[in-house]
């Protein structure tokens, strides 16, 4: 088997290995139906695009009650710049958008880019 092994901090994290060997483990283990290649390939293209919901931030944000400064100063920008993101003028990178859903504990913004 062509297995590539991925840590983190010295830890094994994922296992990363052909598709054809993935779908014979999978019939091994009994499992019947898997995701076709072409669905996967599609989700895995997804982190460009922008992520459902950040059009919401502003209401999301207010709902749980966090002040814009106390949330700009968790997630590491100033508070205009996160004015400008809740009014569309600007879209955040992967990391801002991944601090955004941990502090407001949204699992639709935690894609892996």
């Amino acid at each position: 088997m062509d297995i590539q092994i991925i840590t983190r901090d010295g830890e094994p994290e994922y296992a990363v290995l052909p598709w054809d060997q993935y779908q014979s483990l999978l019939k091994a283990a009994g499992i019947v139906q898997a995701p076709s290649r072409e669905a996967t390939v599609r989700h895995a293209a997804a982190p460009d695009q922008v992520l459902p919901g950040l059009d919401q931030l502003r209401s999301l944000r207010e709902g749980k009650g966090i002040a814009i400064e106390a949330l700009a100063r968790t997630v590491g920008i100033s508070p205009s710049y996160l004015a400008l993101i809740e009014s569309g003028e600007r879209q955040p990178d992967a990391a801002i958008r991944r601090s955004l859903a941990w502090e407001l504990t949204v699992p639709g913004w935690r894609d892996e880019s």
